[in-house]
């Protein structure tokens, strides 16, 4: 089933955001766009393709996302819900995704905001709690402004990368950005473009995983009046429209081998000719593409053109994930906390001493998204508050253990000795404090992932179930881990 609510005026010029809603169960999907109607433009639909389709045919993203986590066809497991939030991320990376599931485990809800989920809601979520969810999160993802992102961070990693943009950025070679879901691949992009003498020209992004496969060439290259079916006027592609200024090709690796080849073309030569006509036209544009895959791999595996991967490569950046960026996860948790929380009028929130080793612990699979995310949650929950470890740990997904990373990360990075060292120099520091401090941290954490049952927390935390029962008993010690 698909539902699209008209837009009705209300008294107002400002555009509601738009919301789209993605559940399989025509009852909570037709009760949902009733309920959220009157603040928000809502579209639902019953599946990750059918969702998928819609967006590749609109002009702009949603700001929000409301979705199922059981999907079909397989609707009482995770994955299709795990893959629309990744889907919708590689087609909208600034929509804010709810995922509003009956699959309420813990560590599913962790899992989905590691993958970028912005807040987990478990069904029935109340009416009211969710629609202030949706109005708050809509503050939050106002349009960006025509400001460069900064590239924040002091790490080695991140100078490295300046120094490489600075490096290739008024070259008219083609670069390839590599680097994991939520690095900042576009913001790079847009580094390479504005730090030249292209950037006054034009800078266009297309990314190849957010469109049909039968309309990226005509995207691309243009099409001539009637070349296929809707085909009303001639059109002008990316190619010519970008000019002599730079071309954005985000998820490259998900471009069609037929095509491989035409855009192969352009590279060698600078001709293309439009869908429909036999005129070559020549494009000085500066070709960037990116890519969370990785291509040499996929050229051994015949899914993408061997001589289009070297033409691309002839300068290739490698985004850091945010682990080997050191304290730099720090910086980043002062700039998303000061601009989040102007924006949602609230007190900015701390982080406790555990809570802050912690999250220098944390290995953030889904990079700054993931980051920038958990912030958000922080500000909505705790203006004004201190943050323990506890609460910080229940943010965490729970397949990337923070108190194993240690020997992963390179050994210039803050390691536990380090850690406590500078609480030795800063004086005050008591250890039996300390300890119970995370071991509180730890039973709270154990005690959410079991849902509250205490043999299956025992054998997360590799103790007794009676030891652990005496040491719940014990003051500060898991007592929110009991509701």
């Amino acid at each position: 089933m698909t539902m699209t609510t008209a837009a009705r005026s209300r008294g107002s010029t400002t555009p509601r955001p738009g919301l789209l809603i993605v559940d399989d169960d025509p009852l909570i999907a037709d009760s949902l766009s009733f309920l959220l109607d009157k603040d928000f433009d809502v579209v639902s639909h019953a599946s990750r393709g059918a969702a998928i389709d819609w967006l590749r045919h609109q002009p702009a993203p949603p700001r929000l996302a409301l979705i199922d986590l059981g999907l079909p066809p397989c609707p009482h497991r995770p994955d299709e819900g795990y893959a629309l939030i990744a889907d919708l991320l590689a087609h909208a990376p600034d929509t804010r995704i709810i995922v509003l599931s009956g699959q309420g485990e813990e560590g599913l809800a962790r899992h989905a905001r590691a993958l970028g989920a912005t807040e987990f809601m478990a069904k029935p979520a109340p009416p009211r709690a969710l629609h202030a969810l949706l109005c708050q999160l809509a503050e939050t993802c106002e349009p960006p402004t025509p400001e460069l992102p900064s590239l924040i961070g002091r790490s080695a990693p991140l100078s490295r990368l300046r120094a490489q943009i600075a490096q290739f950025a008024d070259l008219p070679y083609p670069v390839l950005v590599e680097g994991e879901s939520g690095t900042g691949k576009d913001i790079v992009a847009n580094w390479l473009h504005a730090g030249t003498a292209r950037g006054g020209k034009p800078f266009l992004a297309l990314n190849c995983a957010a469109i049909s496969p039968s309309l990226v060439e005509p995207t691309l290259f243009g099409h001539a009046r009637g070349a296929f079916t809707g085909a009303q006027s001639a059109r002008a592609g990316y190619f010519e429209e970008a000019a002599s200024g730079s071309l954005f090709l985000d998820e490259i690796g998900e471009l069609p081998l037929d095509l491989q080849a035409k855009l192969l073309r352009v590279l060698e030569n600078g001709e293309y000719q439009r869908v429909g006509e036999t005129q070559l036209r020549r494009s000085n544009a500066r070709i960037i593409a990116a890519t969370n895959r990785d291509l040499s791999g996929e050229v051994r595996a015949g899914r993408f053109r061997s001589d289009l991967y070297h033409r691309l490569s002839v300068f290739t950046i490698t985004l850091p994930p945010l682990r080997d960026m050191g304290d730099d996860r720090t910086l980043l948790l002062d700039h998303f906390r000061a601009q989040f929380c102007a924006q949602l009028g609230r007190p900015p929130f701390s982080l406790a001493a555990a809570a802050s080793e912690a999250w220098l612990a944390y290995r953030f699979p889904g990079n700054v998204r993931e980051l920038r995310n958990i912030v958000i949650r922080l500000a909505t929950k705790h203006p004004g508050r201190e943050v323990g470890a506890a609460d910080l740990l229940a943010e965490f997904d729970p397949t990337e253990s923070a108190a194993g990373t240690g020997s992963e990360q390179p050994d210039e990075e803050r390691d536990l000795a380090s850690v406590a060292a500078e609480h030795l120099r800063a004086g005050g520091f008591r250890l039996d404090a300390r300890l119970r401090e995370w071991e509180s941290a730890y039973i709270r954490a154990a005690m959410r992932l079991a849902r509250g049952n205490v043999s299956a927390a025992a054998r997360l935390l590799g103790i007794a179930r009676t030891t652990l029962y005496h040491r719940m008993d014990e003051p500060d010690a898991g007592d929110e881990g009991q509701g």
